[in-house]
């Protein structure tokens, strides 16, 4: 097992990717936040899959301050490089680029921003005002410091995945922004690193999201609006799971259809505190189908 290399700077990331572009070798980056887990893993092993054995993995650790809001939680965010350098080097990780607020942000905040779009405003966007601007800041600079062929991101963040696509084709980036699988505890709470601030007894609790998602699965040959029920009677069983919001929307966020066709692919999205930590999941649904329609609501 060989470590990565560690660069802090822009000038040692520029040096180090320097021989694979020279060389033509693809080049794939996981930007994360660092407090490294196994979902994380898993899609340091689809960058490995999409660049190839000779290519370049690079992974990104940085907490962005840009995305935090008022009263989040950003300086009780995990901090965990040195933990973060060992599971890159288990994956077989190239670089990791784990850069300074200062040295992402030279000056201070940037003057030119971006505009997350219509997409931005529901949802994570409603809640929390400024997050999503923030998050493809650092995403676009992430970008342009790295060039890319591939960047992969987890599917539990399915809003941010969105807008990333979005903004990668938007912009011409020429970025191919692959979504990978949510990793699952064993009992179906998705992995995340906020996890960690669960007690024992939230940790119980919090499992009523993902079992939420997947009792709306199961119903969900039965019309979008029986999928919603289910999910709504699951977490009426956790005592201390404060929702923030629960919809069933169309693969792209929008609105589904109404009539909605039998087949149709839609998402189930869920945002909830556990005590003081607010969670999010989400979860594929396939409304109605062509052997049994059920509703079409």
């Amino acid at each position: 097992m060989t470590a990565p290399v560690v660069a802090s700077t822009r000038s040692e990331l520029a040096a180090l990717l320097g021989d694979a572009r020279r060389d033509g070798r693809r080049i794939g980056l996981v930007p994360t936040m660092g407090a490294l887990h196994e979902g994380h893993a898993s899609l340091m092993r689809v960058a490995r899959e999409q660049v190839g054995p000779d290519g370049e993995v690079v992974v990104s650790v940085f907490v962005n301050p840009l995305q935090f809001g008022a009263g989040e939680d950003l300086d009780r965010y995990p901090r965990t490089l040195a933990a973060d350098v060992d599971l890159a080097a288990r994956e077989g990780v190239d670089i990791v680029f784990a850069p300074s607020v200062e040295e992402v942000y030279p000056g201070g905040g940037p003057q030119v921003t971006l505009d997350p779009g219509p997409l931005g405003t529901i949802l994570e966007g409603r809640t929390r005002p400024g997050h999503f601007a923030g998050m493809l800041i650092v995403v676009a600079k992430l970008f342009g410091l790295v060039r890319p062929d591939v960047a992969v991101f987890g599917q539990k963040d399915y809003q941010q995945l969105a807008l990333i696509r979005r903004m990668a084709e938007d912009l011409c980036l020429g970025i191919e922004v692959v979504g990978a699988p949510t990793q699952r505890e064993q009992d179906g709470l998705a992995l995340s690193s906020r996890n960690r601030y669960l007690d024992p007894e939230e940790r119980r609790e919090a499992v009523h999201l993902s079992r939420a998602l997947f009792a709306a699965r199961a119903d969900a040959a039965y019309g979008a609006q029986a999928a919603l029920d289910a999910a709504r009677a699951e977490l009426r069983r956790a005592a201390s799971v404060d929702v923030d919001y629960l919809v069933v929307t169309a693969a792209d966020l929008g609105e589904l259809p109404e009539p909605v066709p039998a087949g149709t692919e839609a998402r189930i999205l869920v945002a909830a505190r556990v005590g003081s930590t607010r969670l999010i999941d989400n979860m594929s649904l396939t409304i109605g189908s062509p052997t049994n329609p059920g509703t079409t609501s």
